[in-house]
């Protein structure tokens, strides 16, 4: 399991000091922290759907974090923010958008 980010404070240290990269079905804002672990906040806004949509979407965030979790360097502060496109989407592009976040920041371990 990952540490989550509740509080709002961090977000938003996570907003203003990160770093952001985004794709078609995500955003990720990324600020170095040098703990010996990661943090993940997960937003998926109103504009996406009603609750089931939004829990739906989050919940294949959160698979795509925990199955990939050995490939993601650790000492960051990670949020993802869904766009609407995300919205009906199925777990591989919302993993291969995750994935390609990884890879923009450089915080991706190669899998050999």
């Amino acid at each position: 399991m990952f540490e989550s980010i509740k509080k709002n404070d961090d977000f938003l240290k996570v907003y203003h000091n990160g770093k952001s990269y985004a794709n078609r079905y995500l955003v990720m804002y990324l600020l170095k922290t040098g703990e010996d672990y990661n943090r993940f906040g997960i937003t998926v806004s109103k504009k996406v759907g009603n609750s089931v949509v939004r829990h739906r979407v989050k919940r294949l965030i959160k698979e795509s974090i925990r199955l990939n979790m050995d490939f993601v360097k650790n000492g960051y502060d990670i949020v993802i923010v869904s766009k609407k496109s995300a919205k009906g989407l199925n777990y591989a592009p919302i993993e291969s958008a995750y994935l390609h976040l990884c890879k923009l920041h450089h915080i991706l371990i190669d899998r050999e």
